[in-house]
């Protein structure tokens, strides 16, 4: 069993997983100011409340689109279980393909999602993953990530237009029952939610009409369930994705080991 962590700007996902399953997964909110031992601490909670002893975990891999965290969450893993865990970065073994001006900049949560939709899901691909920014991830038909996009995410749209009308304010991130508000709570909640969704539908088409080709897509990240089911297109969503790709890619570091 392994201890697989994925650091994003607005959560941390954390999970166990193995060969045979995925024994959990969790979401913690990233904070810039909790210390090592702080993380510690809520690590070792997370592992309590499914009975996982720290000795059953022989491994650890990280990703993050942090930086000023990493060096903090390697410290509270080590002493969590006595092991440092892989960064995910330049460098590591992931077997995919990167088609891009600067493979370097390419996000760490993207080339996680990528190994492992191309694993499970074959190619061409799209991934969307919609957390604090909304990504798109293109895997063409030769199974090599091309590129993509990055769009503001829905909470982050959502505060940028409270904070800069006077007159609007914050509202849950719900579906309204129709398209047309009547009133400026459901206004703001069909554009926030039916309108995202209307984004990915429209940014799909554009992309398989770049590509010359229909692909299988895929949905991932916090906010997955809330958007991608009031789209029209056809998108499967697999919350345990970036769960697996790090399994994967642990693993290759370990293949000749």
């Amino acid at each position: 069993m392994i201890l697989a962590i994925d650091m994003g700007n607005t959560n941390i996902v954390i999970g166990c997983i193995d060969n045979e399953k995925i024994y959990f997964e969790e979401r913690m909110a990233t904070d810039h100011s909790k210390t090592e031992l702080e993380y510690y601490v809520l690590f070792k909670t997370v592992l309590d409340l499914y009975k996982i002893e720290n000795t059953s975990i022989t491994g650890a891999i990280l990703s993050s689109v942090v930086p000023p965290l990493v060096n903090i969450i390697k410290a509270a893993v080590e002493k969590l279980i006595g092991i440092s865990p892989f960064i995910v970065g330049s460098g590591i073994k992931t077997g995919l393909n990167i088609l891009m001006d600067n493979p370097r900049q390419l996000g760490s949560d993207l080339v996680v999602n990528a190994v492992a939709g191309v694993n499970e899901y074959g190619a061409p691909l799209i991934i969307i993953d919609i957390g604090t920014a909304t990504t798109i991830s293109v895997v063409d038909k030769n199974r090599n990530y091309i590129g993509g996009c990055i769009m503001p995410g829905v909470g982050v749209s959502a505060d940028s237009l409270v904070s800069k009308a006077a007159q609007l304010f914050k509202v849950s991130l719900c579906a309204p029952s129709k398209y047309i508000g009547k009133n400026t709570i459901d206004c703001m909640k069909s554009g926030i939610i039916f309108g995202h969704a209307a984004c990915l539908d429209g940014m799909i088409e554009r992309i398989e009409d770049e590509l010359g080709y229909r692909c299988t897509i895929l949905a991932t990240g916090g906010l997955a369930g809330t958007i991608i089911p009031h789209c029209k297109r056809a998108v499967t969503i697999d919350e345990e994705l970036l769960l697996k790709g790090l399994k994967i890619i642990y693993d290759l570091q370990t293949a000749e080991k």
